[in-house]
């Protein structure tokens, strides 16, 4: 048996190895581009879109008797496979390389091609039955193959990410459901405020993160919008009539999403705002997600000299010196995480600006960085639901004592002594040390207890009406 099989293109002839179903294109790619060490086929979603957007192409390009039906119907049948991930193991160029994603459609191009000349019953190479140019790539370009199988891959991903963000906002709600009678003391500037319930604080962290699932979505509607049948540079040459519209028609039906075809095939070649849109929305959650870690951080601080509010689950040892020290590692590795995805966005950013003329040739840095800010976003989510989030435990005893210790608590007084009059207080019980309680009660006698026990009950102190 032969070991490899001779290839060219317009630069000469190499040799494939015989088993492999890439092509002399993907493998002058491997040979160039040596970036990121990360291969396409750690996005198994890509793979598969761009397998969606090759069947597309051939069932339109067969309807419209640009290919025929023999060879169409072959690489809609490879299509499926390499779909299904049979394949995946084939698409090896990195995920940042120069062309534009040249070297990406290639690969897909090479693969479907020699899975398709099998199903024909011919062998790997044999392109005069079936071209990965001429036929798998026909009426295509890479301009607008490439950014229709990346936009269907990242919506895909992001109804994964979704789900797993809204698993974490519903585990925080549920904590503020458990916490709902538990007294604590609000604090702003990190200095004592007025109290709260830990239930409504917790709600709260679930309220913040649930508005980024509606940002996501409109994200999602702006991706939709695809440049198939744009070929090169928005013309649509080499393309035939009436193909933009039916391969865009076949892609809805094989991907399930609501796709539509740009207005504007010129504009939509070379804009990337959509990707600039989503990325400020990764990094938008990614913020969020960082503050509620820090306040995590800040709340189960301690735990004799720190807040010590709520307890996060013991994880790990947190010190080689430190017997008995255990870190909040969790909330830690969340937001070194978010700080990689708001770097990211800068680099969207810079990639969606740096583009020139008809098209934008830094789509493949955008494109790993969006499929690596979604992935790690997703498993941090993931992981703070699992890890941290389900295991709080709330120290109830110790945060109310912070409140009925807390001069922060003098707040409650202004409508029934006046600013004034409770500032005094506040501003004794800090310099003495004794409690606004004494001192209002028991030493100045400024209000019966009677009326300190309304003022002062728990519903009225997380839900305060005006008393007097």
């Amino acid at each position: 048996m032969t070991t490899s099989r001779l290839e060219h293109d317009f630069l000469g002839e190499r040799e494939i190895p015989a088993d492999v179903y890439y092509g002399i294109q993907t493998l002058r790619a491997l040979e160039n581009f040596h970036i990121t060490g990360i291969p396409l086929r750690v996005e198994p979603l890509f793979v598969q879109a761009l397998a969606y957007v090759k069947k597309a192409a051939a069932l339109a390009n067969r309807d419209l008797g640009v290919l025929k039906p023999e060879i169409a119907d072959a690489i809609a049948r490879a299509c499926d496979r390499v779909a299904a991930g049979e394949f995946d193991g084939q698409f090896l160029t990195d995920m940042i390389q120069g062309g534009a994603g040249t070297s990406v459609n290639m690969n897909a191009n090479e693969v479907i091609a020699n899975v398709a000349l099998e199903l024909m019953g011919h062998q790997k190479g044999e392109y005069q039955f079936c071209h990965p140019n001429n036929h798998v790539n026909c009426s295509q370009s890479t301009n607008d193959a490439y950014p229709t199988a990346f936009r269907i891959a990242l919506s895909n991903k992001l109804v994964g990410y979704s789900q797993v963000l809204g698993e974490l906002a519903d585990a925080f709600a549920a904590k503020g459901e458990e916490f709902r009678n538990v007294l604590k003391m609000g604090r702003t500037q990190l200095q004592d405020a007025v109290p709260m319930s830990m239930g409504d604080e917790f709600k709260a962290f679930a309220t913040n993160l649930r508005e980024e699932l509606l940002r996501i979505e409109d994200s999602r509607r702006l991706i939709s919008e695809i440049n198939m049948g744009a070929t090169a540079i928005g013309t649509g040459v080499n393309a035939p009539q009436g193909y933009a519209d039916l391969v865009t028609q076949y892609l809805r039906d094989i991907t399930g999403l609501d796709l539509s075809l740009a207005g504007d095939l010129i504009e939509a070649t070379y804009d990337t705002g959509a990707y600039v849109q989503l990325s400020g929305v990764l990094k938008r959650t990614a913020v969020k997600l960082s503050k509620i870690c820090n306040d995590l951080r800040l709340l189960s601080s301690g735990p004799r000299c720190g807040i010590n509010e709520i307890n996060l689950p013991p994880l790990q040892p947190g010190s080689s010196i430190m017997p008995g020290k255990v870190n909040p590692v969790v909330p830690e590795v969340v937001n070194q995480t978010a700080f990689y995805v708001i770097g990211a966005d800068l680099t969207v950013t810079m990639a969606a600006e740096g583009g020139q003329l008809q098209l934008n040739v830094m789509e493949p840095v955008i494109s790993f960085a969006l499929f690596t800010s979604i992935s790690y976003m997703t498993n941090a989510c993931r992981t703070l639901r699992e890890k941290c989030v389900l295991g709080i435990t709330a120290n109830k005893e110790h945060a109310e004592n912070l409140v009925r210790n807390s001069i922060g608590i003098v707040t409650q007084l202004n409508p029934v002594l006046g600013y004034e009059t409770s500032a005094d207080i506040a501003r004794e019980a800090l310099k003495t040390g004794k409690s606004v309680h004494d001192i209002a009660v028991t030493e100045r006698q400024l209000l019966t207890q009677a009326k300190w026990d309304e003022i002062f009950t728990f519903e009225n102190l997380i839900r305060p009406s005006f008393v007097q």
